[in-house]
């Protein structure tokens, strides 16, 4: 009986062997190679052109042959408002990966067609601000809740953070962006993304680089030396990546040297990968680059969001024999190796009910910790219980939370000064709250509608008359005036009105400031703004001002938290105030300037906005002050700023020990210590800042450099804390371009600890006894299509 049944079972096994053999390959269960040979050519080139995204007129559609994918106007299925979404092949096995703005906070739609929840996110802190706390403990803090939200919507990866220098004051977007020193950029971005990403989720660290200008962004040249590149600008980045390793890395729209950057080979593929040991892999900026063909060879692997253009240029660029398919299957592998990570090809269901109250929370901690006291007369601040305050200004009453466009974030709610004052104790004034709400209604009413993305017309400070400032100056305690400043994608700001205050502005601290002081009382400024403004000219009026920056959804609770000594400022800048913008060392040549066609010659006629973004200008900026951005040309060429770099107050005073170093001599690493002591009568927290100066006798150097940097606990009255910085090869070295590689100079090393760019507590100092080359990098970068010779700026 056995004999009859055994050739059926021979068949049938015969059959299973067969079938197996034919099995369409799946992602997790075979090899990532496999299910790359499984593919069609035409879904190799759909899939490294992501989809998802609906733009009216813009050409991103693409025939859907696989039902399971998501096709243009699908991201909506999955998460309403996403940014987009990677092409999903059913058969294979690969579903979407989701991807979704912003550095703040996650930004998704918060209504959903025939669904009455709402699906809010937390607005956290602008990027100045978290820079501003230089604790990157707090930092992962922030990340963590974001990275709960990304994971909870149903999101897998979150476009941010954003990690440019600033450059420029007037960069629309420095909001997003941490510092004009790529170490506090590096440093605070890497935590944010190990926060994001303790999740199970992924980040996308941007814009890939040098990107410093909105105006014309996708047509910009930036003309940059080498040098400059590696140690300023890249050097954010590099950190970043080798702290973090992010899930992706986005590329920016903008030229470099040349070569647009999401065609760049060089920075995408020698540095990045090469040299830093990038892991991931890269995407353009939205409707970044031209050469489809040519982002793949560079090793831009993934498109963004993707057209049916693209994908067909590959296509006929392979089988024309232009492009490797080799070279299409390794990017194809990047991603790959990516989305096997990601929470929906782990089968996660998103619960759409983030923690939001324990996330405020956090938002209100950061954004406290962040602020910057500039300015301290008398010690009117903090503000005893019970007062009874006066709010002036548009910004107390309509509080900015963070910039425009896509790092905005859709939050459930927006607490203002006036309404976090008021949840503290104080009293604020009745009338004048009702006639600033009158007037700001009336002011939104009769502006037009902006466009998604776009901002609003600001409005103008309210008018109000002496005689009603002076009946307010006899009622109440304290005035409060807030100066608030908004600005976003596509838009860089300008001199007038912006940077530098507007009459109305500058006339409101005057006149509110001169009737109270009339009378023996005080006025506050309070700065809701998200970049650097000019301060010389008025911050001597008002007896103190808080840099608040754009707190995020909880502004208005942590001013109050700060105004009312609950929280003892400690932030510092991260970023200088210049004494006036013609001091800042781009302003020569920010934004850039439209190349003519056909003979080079050049004119200032730049657009900006949303058709400019679309119909750009073909332009060039020139990087002419090489290294000497922000700090290091004000320290180098003794131009003397409104407020220096790592400037602070705080409500108590700090004594700086001794600093010692392990050894006098550099042997592979040195140690420095220093005791720090709260001196004063109120608990507080101090930023201790190490410098060094180190030799220049082969490549100029700046007068100092921040090379570490640590934040002490909360320090009661007379307690101390020890700091140890340890400073390796790296911290010693500058970028020589003659022999691509980090050297550090033989010669004296000064250490200097200070509690900012010019207050140097202390310093120490050790040999080196001989040139040390600490790392050979590739050969890249090299600026060989520059118009002018680039220079370092002159002291004149």
């Amino acid at each position: 009986m056995r004999i009859r049944y055994l050739p059926l079972l021979v068949v049938g096994l015969f059959a299973l062997f067969l079938g197996s053999c034919g099995r369409t390959a799946k992602l997790g269960k075979d090899p990532v190679e496999k299910v790359i040979a499984a593919m069609t050519l035409e879904e190799k080139a759909y899939f490294v052109t992501g989809t998802g995204m609906q733009i009216s007129g813009r050409d991103n559609q693409k025939e859907v042959r696989d039902p399971g994918s998501p096709g243009v106007g699908r991201t909506q299925m999955l998460v309403p408002g996403a940014a987009g979404t990677t092409y999903a092949i059913a058969r294979l096995g690969i579903p979407a990966m989701v991807m979704a703005d912003g550095p703040a906070g996650l930004r998704i739609s918060p209504t959903r067609e025939n669904d009455k929840a709402f699906y809010y996110c937390t607005a956290f802190p602008v990027s100045t601000l978290l820079a501003s706390t230089w604790d990157p403990e707090l930092a992962n803090k922030v990340g963590q809740a974001m990275g709960n939200e990304v994971l909870e919507y149903g999101v897998d990866v979150l476009l941010g953070p954003a990690m440019n220098i600033h450059r420029n004051p007037l960069c629309g977007r420095n909001f997003e962006y941490y510092s004009e020193d790529p170490l506090i950029a590096g440093k605070i971005a890497a935590s944010v993304i190990n926060g994001v990403e303790s999740q199970g989720v992924g980040t996308s660290i941007k814009h890939f680089a040098a990107n410093n200008t909105e105006t014309n962004r996708n047509a910009l040249d930036t003309l940059v030396s080498e040098r400059a590149l590696r140690e300023i600008y890249l050097e954010g980045f590099r950190i970043a990546v080798e702290d973090a390793q992010p899930w992706t890395v986005m590329s920016s729209y903008n030229l470099i040297n040349g070569v647009p950057a999401s065609e760049n080979h060089d920075l995408l593929t020698k540095v990045l990968r090469d040299d830093w040991g990038f892991r991931g892999f890269v995407m353009t900026d939205w409707f970044g680059g031209k050469d489809a063909p040519a982002q793949v060879v560079a090793g831009n692997d993934l498109l963004m969001p993707g057209t049916i253009t693209q994908a067909n240029a590959i296509l006929k660029a392979v089988r024309e024999k232009r492009l490797d398919e080799v070279q299409l299957d390794r990017n194809i592998k990047r991603v790959l190796n990516v989305l096997v990570q990601t929470p929906r090809f782990k089968g996660h269901k998103p619960s759409n009910k983030p923690d939001l109250k324990s996330h405020a929370e956090v938002a209100r901690l950061a954004a406290a910790e962040g602020m910057v006291l500039l300015k301290n007369s008398h010690s009117v601040l903090p503000l005893g219980p019970g007062k009874k305050l006066a709010t002036f200004g548009n910004a107390s009453y309509d509080t900015i939370t963070g910039g425009t466009g896509s790092g905005d974030v859709n939050e459930g709610y927006n607490v203002s000064l006036v309404q976090g004052l008021i949840n503290a104790g104080y009293s604020v004034d009745e009338g004048l709250r009702r006639l600033y709400g009158g007037y700001l209604q009336k002011a939104k009413e009769q502006r037009p509608q902006a466009q998604e993305f776009m901002p609003q017309t600001p409005i103008a400070e309210m008018s109000i008359s002496p005689a009603q400032v002076a009946m307010l100056a006899e009622a109440m305690d304290v005035a409060l005036i807030t100066i608030g400043r908004r600005s976003g994608e596509f838009f860089d700001r300008k001199v007038d009105g912006d940077f530098n205050l507007a009459a109305k502005e500058t006339d409101l601290i005057k006149v509110v400031t001169n009737a109270f002081r009339a009378r023996g009382k005080s006025a506050i400024v309070v700065l809701n703004i998200g970049g650097v403004i000019e301060t010389e000219s008025w911050r001597k009026v008002p007896d103190a001002i808080l840099l608040a920056w754009q707190a995020g959804q909880e502004g208005g609770n942590a001013i109050a938290d700060v105004i009312s000594g609950k929280v003892n400022p400690s932030g510092k800048l991260a970023s200088t105030f210049p004494i006036r913008y013609e001091h800042v060392p781009s302003s020569r040549n920010f934004p850039g300037v439209v190349v003519a066609a056909g003979n080079g010659s050049s004119t200032p006629e730049l657009t900006d906005g949303l058709s400019a973004f679309f119909n750009p200008k073909p332009s060039r900026i020139t990087y002419e002050e090489g290294i000497y951005v922000g700090y290091r040309y004000y320290e180098t060429f003794g131009i003397k700023p409104a407020y220096e770099f790592g400037y602070g107050l705080s409500y108590t005073s700090f004594e700086y020990g001794k600093l010692s170093l392990n050894s006098q001599t550099f042997s592979g690493e040195i140690t420095a210590t220093l005791n720090v002591k709260n001196a004063g009568k109120t608990a507080g927290k101090e930023i201790v800042e190490l410098y060094l100066s180190s030799p220049s006798l082969k490549l100029d150097k700046p007068a100092l450099e921040l090379r570490a940097f640590a934040k002490t606990h909360l320090l009661n009255p007379g307690e101390s804390q020890t700091l140890s910085f340890v400073l390796k090869p790296r911290q010693l070295a500058s970028f020589d371009p003659a022999n691509s590689a980090w050297i550090a100079e033989a010669g004296k090393y000064e250490v200097k600890a200070g509690a900012s760019s010019k207050d140097i507590r202390q310093s120490a100092s050790f040999m080196l006894e001989n040139d040390l080359m600490v790392k050979k990098e590739s050969s890249a970068l090299h600026p060989n299509t520059m118009i002018n010779e680039l220079k370092r700026v002159s002291a004149k």
